[in-house]
């Protein structure tokens, strides 16, 4: 299984980014999509994530600002996130996660400056 994401970059506060996970080599029905983010100095951190029935959850930080989707077809996930704050500044990892193991892709930088 591999991850690859994309769509990081620097943004100003208040403005919005889109992050991408494309998904080769995973099938299992019992999947899960997921992004965290580890910010300097601190530890790595579930952000949002779904399952392969579509139920998506958010950890409080970022519930009503931030979107998980994904499109089973294409193995694929997003992340939509608004109304940014600099305390979303981190690196953004995506993650698979099946019956047969747990996968990360790459992480993306996210900067957000006030």
């Amino acid at each position: 299984v591999q991850l690859q994401a994309s769509g990081g970059g620097s943004v100003q506060a208040g403005g919005s980014l889109r992050l991408s996970c494309s998904v080769s080599g995973g099938d299992d029905i019992f999947q899960v999509m997921s992004w965290y983010r580890q910010a300097q100095g601190k530890q790595r951190e579930l952000v949002a994530s779904i399952p392969i029935d579509g139920t998506p959850r958010y950890s409080a930080s970022v519930k009503g600002r931030f979107t998980i989707s994904r499109d089973n077809a294409r193995n694929t996930q997003w992340l939509q996130m608004n109304r940014l704050l600099p305390d979303d500044t981190a690196v953004y990892y995506c993650y698979y996660g099946d019956r047969n193991g747990q996968y990360w892709g790459k992480g993306t930088l996210v900067t957000v400056s006030s």
